[in-house]
């Protein structure tokens, strides 16, 4: 259902469309300007989707938990386009990036900001708070971790 893939191991195609995608959500949904969705981060990621005719619909990346700027191995940029939510996806994708960090990283626990809106979805997949409330791109976060 999800593929994984190393950064270099993405085709033109699939990087492109993942571009879009978070372009989509980030920028003309949520109107994030201030951060640079496009960091060095990328480069040493996993990247997990899903596709459906040839678009990504669902995102995320998973920073090893060298390059993290958290405490563990960290979930970030995690999406799925308007068209395809309240299906479980978001869900489905969380759960198989963590038993990829478990499974194959080797790792029990990951980091994420979750927008505050969304902390529920996480908390289902078994994050846990562990900040208070901040802001980040001027959207209400929280950090969890598991």
């Amino acid at each position: 259902m999800f593929t994984i893939k190393k950064f270099d191991e993405l085709t033109l195609d699939e990087f492109y469309e993942i571009a879009k995608s978070r372009y989509e959500v980030f920028a003309c949904e949520q109107h994030i300007f201030e951060v640079n969705d496009f960091d060095d981060d990328d480069r040493v990621s996993y990247h997990v989707f899903m596709k459906s005719d040839n678009r990504v619909c669902a995102y995320l990346r998973i920073i090893p938990q060298e390059f993290s700027h958290y405490k563990y191995t960290a979930l970030g940029r995690v999406l799925v386009l308007k068209d395809f939510r309240r299906k479980g996806l978001a869900e489905k994708m969380v759960n198989a990036s963590v038993k990829f960090i478990n499974d194959e990283l080797g790792e029990k626990h990951a980091s994420l900001s979750a927008q505050s809106y969304i902390a529920g979805l996480y908390k289902k997949c078994g994050f846990n708070a562990v900040s208070d409330e901040y802001l980040e791109a001027g959207i209400p976060h929280i950090e969890m971790e598991i």
